[in-house]
Formats: C-alpha cells, structure tokens, sequence
C-alpha cells in the first residue's frame, strides 16, 4: 500500500494508521532516504527493493527515483488530495515550528533547520510543500495509467480519510486475513 500527497498532508501518519488496521508492516520512507547531515543514503533503492519484496507492507509515495518501482509492486495507491491553504498548510507549519522548536531528532540524527530558515532557504519542507503542491495532480493519474491494476483511492478531506478507513477499506480487508 501506498499513500501519497503533499509534505504535510498527512501521509507518515495515514500509514502507520493503515499499517495498524491491516497488520501489515509501515517502513517510513524517509528514515529510509535520509543519511546524517540530510545527505540521501546511498542504499536507499537497494532498501526499497528490500521491503517492498514482502507480501504486505505501507509506505509513503515520495522521492521521484523510488515512485516507480514502489507503484509497480504496490496494489493500492491512497491519494490524499486534501485542500492546501485550510488543511495542509496549517499542518506542516505546525508541524515543522514544533520540531523546530523543540529540535526534535528526526532520521539518522538530523533535525528540522530554525524556522526563520524558511525565509532563504528553497528546500525548506514548508516552502517545498507551496512548491509542489499541485504535482500529484499529474502524478497520480499518470501512475493510475501506467499501472491499470493499481487500485488508487482519492481522499479530498480529513473526514473523507476517517470514513474510508473506518469503511471501504475495513470491509475490503474482511476474508483477506489482513483485518
């Protein structure tokens, strides 16, 4: 399982919550891509290849070299097309200021730069996610062609995602073992 969306959209935390209701494993993908000092780790694809060999397991649909191989091997896309400025945005401001704030340790040591950082630097995760928030727009779609029996769900409010997992995805999962 896949779920994909924009830096602060929800996606880390759709996973682990998926993971959850299906007992299948989540592998968080950027512990995976981020190395000391925000250096991408040179195993990365290898440790991609690594998790998605199993039967069942979720992560999140993110850095362009590993999208196709995690789409190829996936058998569900969950797209979480939330609305930016009202829901998306707030949370990754929040999210950032309070890691920032607190410096909390992330992936192999790094933490989240000060946040007036967000002011020159381009790779800010705050500034990266107005950059990029139109992209799954085409993305998924594309993917959705290139993978006809990749089932992609879209989810366009965080009532949407509580009713889908309470719902359609616990009724898909009964019979399978998964539940």
């Amino acid at each position: 399982m896949l779920v994909a969306g924009v830096s602060g959209s929800g996606k880390t935390t759709l996973a682990a919550r998926l993971a959850t209701v299906t007992g299948g494993p989540h592998t968080e993908i950027d512990a995976l891509f981020h190395g000391p000092g925000w250096v991408p780790r040179p195993s990365f694809l290898d440790d991609v290849d690594r998790f998605t060999a199993a039967a069942t397991w979720v992560t999140e649909w993110q850095y362009g070299t590993a999208r196709p191989r995690l789409a190829a091997r996936a058998d569900l896309l969950v797209w979480l097309d939330l609305p930016f400025w009202t829901v998306t945005f707030p949370r990754v401001l929040r999210r950032t200021w309070r890691r920032s704030r607190h410096r909390e340790v992330l992936w192999n040591g790094n933490v989240e730069p000060p946040l007036h950082r967000l002011l020159v630097d381009r790779e800010n995760i705050v500034r990266w996610a107005v950059a990029t928030r139109h992209n799954y727009r085409e993305l998924v779609p594309a993917v959705a062609r290139e993978h006809p029996a990749l089932t992609v769900v879209r989810l366009r409010s965080p009532r949407e995602v509580d009713d889908w997992v309470a719902g359609p995805l616990q009724h898909s999962l009964r019979g399978t073992g998964l539940s």
